[in-house]
């Protein structure tokens, strides 16, 4: 675990289970009704310039592509924060967007300060990145926590390298009665990789899990209609990224408690066709 380079390191108590989940990628039930993935975000809090970040990359990566906890549905960003890039390598996909979201979590935890790798599932709990058996046991706590669903769907848009998302949430739950629900969109890209040439890690190359490009309050829930909330959004995308490998998040999250209470997932590729929608995805 590594703490900022210019702060001091903090106290931090972690119960690590042994206890791991195995079973089919595929989508599995919960219960003998119907089968039902439940959707789960993993946060990572990572950086190329810091040496213990990798193995946590890594575990995202299997965790996302694997889907090995059965019942569940991972949705992994992966976040690289800004505070090592003056450590010998200054990380291509680092913001400071993503320190100030690793700072919130941390406020509210109470616990401790900011670190990496962290991982925080659902916005609920946050521990160290390459923890893997205490992060199955994580994952497999939160199919069990109420869920608000949400819809996802694509639409043709009228600007160039423009993409139009609407989004639909559906009656809110398990929501804290004094809290406001707010509605985010994120792009995440896979398949990035840098060949790092400084830093602790120099002379490696890299491979990340779903690296988060763009987030975006889109609005707030209301909470006592059905839905809470419609809406679209007009996204430009940046020409740097590779349309293939990109992927739409929406996920509703308490301003205070933090709380993740539902989320979707869908891919961009491939292309939109006018007057059609992608299939949705999400519980």
């Amino acid at each position: 675990m590594k703490h900022p380079p210019h702060l001091l390191p903090a106290a931090l108590a972690l119960i690590v289970a042994a206890t791991c989940q195995s079973g089919s990628p595929q989508a599995r039930s919960t219960s003998s009704s119907a089968a039902v993935r439940v959707p789960v975000v993993l946060e990572l809090f990572t950086s190329e310039g810091c040496s213990s970040c990798p193995p946590a990359d890594a575990l995202l990566a299997r965790l996302e592509e694997q889907q090995p906890v059965v019942g569940a549905e991972i949705i992994a960003l992966e976040e690289h924060v800004d505070y090592w890039d003056h450590q010998g390598w200054t990380d291509p996909f680092s913001s400071g967007q993503w320190t100030q979201r690793q700072q919130a979590y941390a406020f509210g935890f109470g616990d401790h300060g900011i670190y990496t790798p962290e991982l925080v599932v659902n916005g609920r709990a946050g521990f160290l990145g390459s923890y893997a058996g205490h992060a199955y046991k994580v994952i497999v706590g939160a199919i069990a926590q109420s869920r608000t669903d949400i819809t996802l769907s694509l639409r043709k848009s009228e600007k160039r390298e423009h993409e139009r998302l609407s989004v639909e949430v559906g009656k809110l739950q398990g929501a804290e009665p004094d809290d406001i629900a707010e509605v985010w969109l994120a792009i995440t890209e896979t398949a990035l990789h840098s060949a790092v040439t400084g830093g602790e890690n120099a002379g490696q190359d890299l491979h990340h899990a779903p690296v988060l490009r763009w987030l975006h309050k889109v609005g707030s829930t209301d909470r006592i209609a059905t839905p809470s909330f419609t809406g679209e959004s007009d996204i430009k995308l940046d020409s740097a990224w590779n349309r293939k490998n990109l992927r739409v998040v929406a996920f509703v999250q308490e301003r205070h408690s933090r709380h993740i209470l539902g989320a979707a997932v869908m891919r961009l590729e491939p292309s939109p066709v006018d007057s059609q929608t992608q299939p949705i995805a999400g519980p």
